[in-house]
């Protein structure tokens, strides 16, 4: 496997993703107030290599999938895009978990429509639902995928025996936790992950920006006469081989500075100040 590269199921993509979420409206919610500023980030990611989307039928909600397909169809033959069902948004700061069967498949149908696909390439439960057995919502995505409507299956915000829990009812290529170099929390998850050779798609690679505060973090960019953003990313490519970052951004001068992390090598004495 090419060091720059990551397979997600049978999907080989670039180490570096691209996080959507960011191109909606201020708290994800509708959309942003420059329409054409935020389709041309979504080009300009594709431009840059970034050929694995992350999305959500919550962001916006609905909206990013919108975005997605306005800025990018029909889509380059390399792009993958993976989008998320089983939250509800009836306001903007709520994030109502819902992962019952008949929610998923009106949401996967939704997805596919808002994306103009006929096939989702990686779809992943959002959040198990504590109302709902998890093996009801994984069972129900495997049925859509016995249909052909689901290429990879994949799992968020779980536990490593949520995570081993979904595996034994269909076949999971990835596990999106939020995860970066001030919050490793969830490394149990990523040595997990490691174990079953599937891909670590961490949510807020970033922290939100709080990462780039770290006194550490600024030591080392400096070093390298990189920006804080730029050697968290590094870090995070440098920390596991199955580590699929995918930061997000409304920004084209982020997102530019955000694509030359993967060309940033940390050297030993730089990972043990950070780690």
């Amino acid at each position: 496997m090419n060091p720059m590269t990551i397979a997600v199921g049978d999907l080989k993509v670039w180490r570096l993703g691209f996080g959507a979420m960011r191109t909606c409206g201020p708290q994800v919610w509708g959309w942003p107030k420059h329409r054409a500023s935020a389709l041309a980030v979504l080009r300009r990611a594709h431009e840059l290599g970034h050929n694995f989307f992350d999305t959500s039928d919550a962001y916006g909600p609905e909206v990013n999938e919108l975005q997605i397909a306005e800025a990018l169809h029909p889509y380059p033959r390399d792009l993958v895009i993976a989008t998320k069902g089983g939250l509800l948004r009836p306001s903007a700061p709520r994030w109502d978990r819902c992962g019952r069967p008949e929610h998923l498949r009106r949401a996967l149908e939704g997805s596919l429509k808002r994306l103009r696909v006929e096939r989702i390439d990686l779809y992943q439960l959002h959040a198990p639902d504590p109302e709902v057995p998890l093996e009801d919502s994984i069972g129900a995505l495997a049925d859509l995928q016995k249909a052909g409507k689901i290429r990879h299956l994949g799992v968020s915000n779980v536990t490593v025996a949520e995570m081993n829990k979904a595996r034994r009812i269909a076949p999971i290529v990835s596990v999106q936790n939020e995860y970066n170099l001030g919050n490793r929390e969830d490394e149990d998850v990523l040595k997990a992950c490691e174990k079953a050779g599937i891909a670590f798609l961490p949510w807020y690679p970033l922290g939100a920006g709080s990462v780039l505060r770290l006194a550490k973090l600024k030591n080392v960019a400096a070093r390298h006469a990189a920006t804080p953003a730029q050697v968290a990313l590094a870090w995070l490519l440098a920390h596991s081989p199955v580590i699929l970052p995918i930061p997000g951004t409304g920004s084209l001068a982020h997102l530019e500075e955000n694509a030359k992390a993967v060309t940033l090598r940390l050297q030993a004495e730089d990972l043990a100040l950070l780690d």
